[in-house]
């Protein structure tokens, strides 16, 4: 109460109509922190929500498709290692000289070169439905033509 007290005997000098003043602009003051450090963040939430939640409900509805997808891949019988190999050998082929293939034990490489998006997604998924083959290592970057890198596959054992 003590270091309050030069204040308030300031205040007391202070005229009516100067009280008035700085009472005005304390009240401005307080309405303008109000404003900015309450009301106008809400205000941007809720104008944002519905877009978000519009996002947030599209990627729900991929993570159900993915989900779906591999459930049914998960319910298919299992591919014998030479059919998967052939499929495997089969969908590379089809990319022509910008792939080659190269297995060693369980991993099998493949090497791209300049490679369309399109051709590549193909591709992942031919290897991952024909032959069951799962994504180890995945070293690909873009260049003007395409993606050039390697992809490092493992076959599904049959269960």
């Amino acid at each position: 109460m003590q270091q309050l007290a030069p204040l308030r005997q300031r205040w007391s000098a202070l005229a009516p109509r100067e009280r008035l003043l700085v009472g005005a602009a304390a009240l401005v003051l307080g309405f303008f922190l109000l404003w900015s450090v309450a009301i106008a963040p809400a205000l941007r939430s809720l104008s944002t929500a519905p877009a978000r939640l519009a996002e947030v409900d599209a990627q729900l509805a991929q993570m159900r498709r993915l989900a779906a997808e591999a459930g049914e891949l998960r319910a298919l019988p299992p591919v014998a290692p030479p059919q998967a190999e052939a499929a495997l050998q089969s969908a590379t082929q089809r990319l022509g000289a910008a792939a080659r293939l190269q297995a060693s034990g369980e991993r099998i490489t493949v090497q791209f070169t300049a490679i369309e998006p399109a051709a590549l997604a193909a591709w992942l998924d031919e290897v991952r439905s024909a032959a069951r083959a799962r994504v180890v290592e995945a070293q690909l970057g873009r260049s003007g033509k395409g993606y050039s890198g390697s992809v490092v596959l493992t076959l599904a054992a049959p269960r």
